[in-house]
């Protein structure tokens, strides 16, 4: 029995269409393998300078990364840092609803609070919060034009770690007012006409459908305020307060160390940048099931 003889296709068909389609070569990219040789060149260079640079003095590095002092100053940075933070978080929640209520006076305090903060260096508002007793010595508490109720010594209450908790929550109360809000306005309006015909009050409606939503779209700009705040306590340095570069400068004024101590502070600055991206990344995939892109 012959075997069956292999049938062509018919002309203008698909299959003889594919099979006559020229072989196209690919374009090499020239310009990208280029800039990696350029950047694996320069990361080459940048490493053996490291390495073969005794100014480094990597033998001091390694002796004062973990040094007790260190460590304490990375914990003062670590909890100042979470404390503004979530208060900061917490502040701006409250000036992002205000600024979208109907209120009118809401909202001037709203824009008055964030644009005051705009305007003012971070440094200079942490500076005036520190030296407030100049301006007022005492803190009353009362009902205005009538003798105070209590009165209180401000150095008692706005001390370093009050002057740099102060400064760093305004600061972040106004970022995240402006996060939130934006957050807030990416939701569809349709959302909040759907809780309210489900018989959802305004703000459960904000609680369990708006925010939810509004925290998605928001987390790359709350991860980001996080790591300028981990930055932005190095600031409080000029108040005298023991954070992580207080204590960096105060062991190079000791030892004249001063590189390797800035090497010091640089890595611990990037671990915890690192660790702060990771949570990041983790709450993206957290607050984004349904809304992944392949």
């Amino acid at each position: 029995m012959s075997a069956p003889t292999p049938t062509r296709p018919a002309p203008g068909t698909a299959e003889n269409a594919a099979s006559t389609v020229p072989a196209v070569r690919v374009r090499r990219k020239y310009g990208e393998l280029v800039g990696w040789a350029l950047l694996a060149l320069a990361a080459a260079g940048f490493l053996a300078n490291m390495l073969t640079n005794p100014r480094w003095r990597w033998d001091v590095v390694g002796q004062f990364l973990f040094d007790p002092l260190v460590l304490r100053g990375v914990g003062s940075t670590i909890f100042l840092t979470l404390v503004s933070g979530l208060c900061g978080l917490l502040l701006g929640l409250v000036v992002a609803l205000m600024k979208l209520s109907s209120s009118r006076v809401l909202q001037t305090v709203a824009t008055a609070y964030i644009g005051f903060i705009r305007a003012i260096p971070a440094l200079v508002l942490i500076l005036l919060l520190y030296f407030i007793s100049a301006l007022f010595p005492t803190l009353e508490f009362g009902i205005p034009f009538l003798p105070p109720l209590v009165e209180v010594p401000t150095n008692s209450l706005i001390t370093k770690f009050g002057a740099a908790w102060l400064g760093l929550t305004m600061l972040m109360a106004a970022h995240c007012g402006e996060i939130i809000r934006g957050g807030i306005s990416a939701v569809p309006p349709g959302q909040l006409e759907a809780s309210k015909a489900l018989s959802l009050g305004r703000f459960t409606a904000y609680r369990k459908v708006i925010l939810p939503q509004a925290i998605r779209v928001s987390i790359p700009s709350f991860a980001n305020e996080l790591i300028t705040l981990f930055k932005n306590t190095s600031l409080v340095s000029v108040i005298g307060y023991a954070e992580l570069l207080t204590v960096v400068q105060g062991i190079y004024g000791r030892t004249y160390q001063t590189i390797p101590l800035l090497t010091v502070a640089c890595i611990w600055y990037l671990t915890l940048t690192v660790l702060s991206m990771v949570g990041q990344s983790r709450l993206e995939k957290k607050y984004g099931r349904g809304f992944q892109r392949r």
